[in-house]
C-alpha cells in the first residue's frame, strides 16, 4: 500500500508508514541533526536493527523502554526503534536531577534505559532498575546485526505509543499514557498542512509533547525533521535560511527571542508556510508582531498532553481573536463548569474540560490520578479536566483567564494573574514578567509581581504605580520585584512554583 493509501486509511502506524517512505522516497533526508543526517532508507533499516536489539533482550509488547538523552539523531532512532519492536517509548527529561530521573525509570517499569554520555555520567552514582544501554545507534553492541528484522507484530490502536512524563514539581511526575490511536489522530488531522514536502525546525526537546505533535507528522508524512538541540534564535534562524524551512513549532518564549534580535529582518524567511505555537501563554502582541514581520500562516494551538480537546487558532485569518485560543478543532468539545461540576452558561467562566478521539489512557500505573483527572456528562461521556479557567466568547472563541491551581483569592475576589502581567507587560521597561498569589494576614493571599527588567536604569517603583493605576482596586500588585531572569521549563512554561519558593517570606 503507498503512503498515501495508508494516510487515507482508518488507522495506520507510525513505523509502517516510515516503511512505505523508505520504499517510494528513498534518499529523501528524514532528519538533519548538528552531526549528520539519515534518509528513510537508512532510518528504516536501523529501526529494525533497534527493534530487533530490543526483542533479542527480551523486551516485550507493552513494556516501556525508557530513554534518557539530548535531541539526536540516535536519540530519535532508539525511540521509533522502541514503538517498532511494539514497546512504548518513554523518552525522560535530561534536565530533571538524578534521583528524579532514577524515580521515572522506575515507575515506566522499563526493562532498558538508554543513556547519552552526559547522562550516563550524571547517573553513575544512581541504582537503576532497568539495564543502562548506551544511546549510540551506529555500533553500540546492543544493536541488531545489519541484516536483522524484528518480529512482526500486530497493533491494536488502544496499544501504548509512548509516555510523556508531566513537568511535575512535587514527587515523582505522573506518566501520560499516549496510544497509537492518539498519535494516529496527530498524524491524519495535519492533511492540510503539507507535511510530505516539509522541512520541519525541531527547536524543543524530543521528551515533549509540544515536540511530538510536530516531529511525528513530519516524518509520518515524509517530510524531513532538523533536531536543533539547545534552542539559541540566532543559531535558529541561521539553520531555517540554510534549510530553507517550511514548518516550525516553537513555544511562544521562543517567538519572543527570534522577534527580539536586533538583526531579525535581515534573515530569509520566505519560505515558511506553516508556524505554529503551543504550551504557554501567547501575547496578542507577540502575535501581532510575527504576524506582520515573519512569513507563513500562524496557528496557536490550545490542548494538553493529556489529551482532553485541542483549540487552534488562525491567526493569519482572524487578526481580531489574537486575544483568543481559538476554537474548538473538529470533533473535540469543550465544556466549561464550576466547582461542583456543572456546566456554566455560555459566557460564564468555568473550568475547561474537553473531550475528543486523541486522549490519554490514563497515568501509567496512578489509577486513582487517572480517575481524579477526568469528568463525566449526564450521558457519563468521559472529558479530561485541563486544568485552565476560561470563557466562550460570542463566536465561540475561547478565552483563557488562568491555571485553575494559579487563581488567587484574595479578600474573597478571584484574580486572574493573567489579567495583571498583560498589563504589567505593557511597560516600556519590562521585559518579561509573572505575578503569583503570597500568603496575606490581611487578605489570605495577595498577589505580587515579578519582572526582567530592560535595564539596570529601570525604576521599580515606578513601575508599581504605573501598573496599579491601570488595574481595579481589588488586583493591584502588593509588590514588585525585579528578578534577572524568570525560571522555565525547557518548553518555556513560567515555573510559578519556583517563583513562590523565590518569594518566601513574602507577606502584604
Amino acid at each position: 500500500m503507498t503512503a498515501a493509501a495508508l494516510l487515507q486509511s482508518d488507522f495506520a502506524t507510525l513505523p509502517e508508514l516510515i516503511r512505505v517512505h523508505a520504499l517510494e522516497r528513498p534518499d529523501r533526508v528524514a532528519i538533519f541533526d548538528d552531526r549528520g543526517s539519515i534518509t528513510y532508507a537508512e532510518l528504516d533499516r536501523l529501526m529494525d536493527r533497534v527493534a530487533a536489539g530490543l526483542q533479542r533482550r527480551g523486551s516485550a509488547r507493552g513494556e516501556a523502554v525508557a530513554i534518557v538523552g539530548h535531541p539526536s539523531l540516535a536519540q530519535a532512532v532508539v525511540f521509533l526503534g522502541a514503538i517498532r519492536a511494539g514497546c512504548v517509548a518513554a523518552p525522560i527529561s535530561p534536565s530533571a536531577t538524578p534521583p528524579q530521573i532514577t524515580a521515572m525509570v522506575a515507575d515506566s517499569r522499563a526493562r532498558v534505559v538508554f543513556l547519552d554520555e552526559a547522562n550516563a555520567t550524571a547517573l553513575a552514582g544512581e541504582t537503576l532498575t532497568a539495564a543502562p544501554l548506551p544511546l549510540d545507534a551506529d555500533g553500540a553492541d546492543w544493536l541488531a546485526p545489519a541484516d536483522a528484522h524484528p518480529t512482526s507484530l500486530a497493533v491494536h490502536p488502544d496499544d501504548g505509543f509512548n509516555i510523556i512524563y508531566s513537568s511535575g514539581t512535587t514527587g515523582t511526575p505522573k506518566g501520560i499514557v499516549q496510544s497509537h490511536a492518539m498519535r494516529w489522530q496527530h498524524l491524519s488531522r495535519n492533511a492540510a498542512a503539507g507535511f510530505s514536502e516539509a522541512v520541519t525546525m525541531i527547536a524543543t526537546p524530543l521528551y515533549s509533547n509540544t515536540t511530538l505533535v510536530s516531529f511525528l507528522p513530519t516524518l509520518g508524512w515524509g517530510g524531513t525533521a532538523v533536531l536543533l538541540g539547545k534552542f539559541d534564535a540566532r543559531r535558529y534562524l541561521e539553520l531555517a535560511q540554510t534549510y530553507r524551512a517550511t514548518h516550525t513549532m516553537l513555544v511562544p518564549v521562543q517567538y519572543q527571542r527570534i522577534m527580539a534580535l536586533p538583526d531579525f529582518d535581515r534573515f530569509d524567511l520566505s519560505t515558511f508556510r506553516f508556524k505554529t505555537s503551543t504550551s504557554a501563554p501567547f501575547s496578542p502582541a507577540l502575535k501581532a508582531d510575527v504576524l506582520a514581520r515573519w512569513p507563513g500562516l500562524l496557528v496557536e494551538y490550545y490542548g494538553m498532553t493529556e489529551g482532553g480537546a485541542s483549540c487552534a487558532l488562525n491567526a493569519t485569518a482572524r487578526p481580531d481573536k489574537l486575544h483568543t485560543v481559538g476554537q474548538p478543532l473538529p470533533g473535540h468539545e469543550i465544556r466549561l463548569i464550576d466547582d461542583e461540576g456543572n456546566e456554566v452558561p455560555l459566557g460564564q467562566t468555568g473550568e475547561v474540560v474537553g473531550r475528543s478521539p486523541a486522549m490519554m489512557n490514563g497515568y501509567h500505573g496512578r489509577d486513582h490520578a487517572s480517575r481524579a483527572a477526568e469528568w463525566h456528562d449526564a450521558d457519563n461521556r468521559r472529558f479530561i479536566r485541563h486544568g485552565d479557567v476560561g470563557r466562550f466568547d460570542e463566536d465561540g472563541f475561547l478565552i483563557l483567564m488562568d491555571r485553575k491551581k494559579d487563581l488567587i483569592i484574595s479578600g474573597g475576589y478571584n484574580i486572574y494573574p493573567t489579567d495583571l502581567e498583560a498589563v504589567l507587560a505593557r511597560h516600556p521597561d519590562v521585559a518579561d514578567c509573572a505575578v503569583v498569589g503570597v500568603p496575606s494576614e490581611t487578605w489570605g493571599e495577595t498577589p505580587v509581581g515579578v519582572y526582567v527588567p530592560r535595564s539596570q536604569e529601570a525604576d521599580t517603583a515606578g513601575i508599581l504605580a504605573w501598573t496599579n493605576a491601570q488595574l481595579g482596586k481589588t488586583q493591584r500588585l502588593a509588590t514588585l520585584k525585579p528578578i534577572g531572569e524568570l525560571p522555565r521549563s525547557a518548553i518555556g512554561k513560567v515555573l510559578k512554583r519556583d517563583l513562590r519558593d523565590w518569594l518566601q517570606g513574602t507577606r502584604a
